[in-house]
């Protein structure tokens, strides 16, 4: 079994059976070391705009910036695109990694679900806030038609764009590790080259 395992330590080292939810950028984001991708801690960060239209949600998550992070998209229920939307309230835990909201229900299973499948709407689901009991937009289309993950029960459905629907906002890979521009990396393999170059020529 996979749990998740809520840590502000950047440093965590976990054992495999465990995933774990990492802080980046001061509590405002969780690293999924499983997915290899970053949600934003807080589930409704569009705040007073809520539910909107799917190509709404879009581009509001397209434009989202957190501190000074950018690149942020809705998350996909069919990762892989080829196996196809699991539904993650009936489904086995390996069969929902390649769903970002199902991986969250069904791993998180001790933390996010209340009684029977469904979420306890007075409990949070540490570390995440305002996570609703209701549908989230997803990135993955059926033909012109989205599908949605539903928070209450792990099930999803298609709906279409002109619905208004919450979104939760995620983004590839880890947000705390930060990539050597090319610019740096080019300059000091030119420095290690030149000296290497004036010591083989001594």
């Amino acid at each position: 079994m996979c749990i998740y395992v809520y840590t502000p330590n950047l440093s965590l080292v976990t054992i495999s059976s465990h995933a774990a939810l990492i802080s980046r950028l001061g509590g405002q984001a969780y690293y999924d070391d499983v997915l290899d991708i970053t949600r934003a801690a807080d589930a409704n960060i569009n705040g007073p705009t809520g539910a909107q239209f799917w190509d709404t949600q879009t581009a509001w998550a397209a434009s989202l910036d957190i501190s000074g992070v950018t690149g942020w998209r809705l998350p996909s229920v069919d990762v892989d695109g080829l196996s196809g939307v699991t539904d993650c309230s009936t489904s086995t835990q390996a069969a929902c990694t390649d769903n970002e909201y199902g991986h969250l229900y069904y791993y998180g299973a001790d933390a996010i679900k209340g009684n029977g499948n469904e979420i306890d709407p007075n409990i949070s689901i540490t570390p995440f806030s305002n996570v609703q009991n209701d549908w989230y937009w997803s990135s993955t289309l059926n033909g012109a038609f989205p599908y949605f993950f539903n928070f209450l029960d792990g099930t999803f459905t298609l709906a279409v764009k002109a619905t208004k629907i919450a979104a939760w906002a995620v983004h590839d890979g880890d947000v705390g590790v930060v990539p050597v521009p090319a610019a740096a990396w080019l300059f000091g393999s030119a420095l290690g080259l030149l000296g290497w170059m004036r010591r083989k020529a001594r």
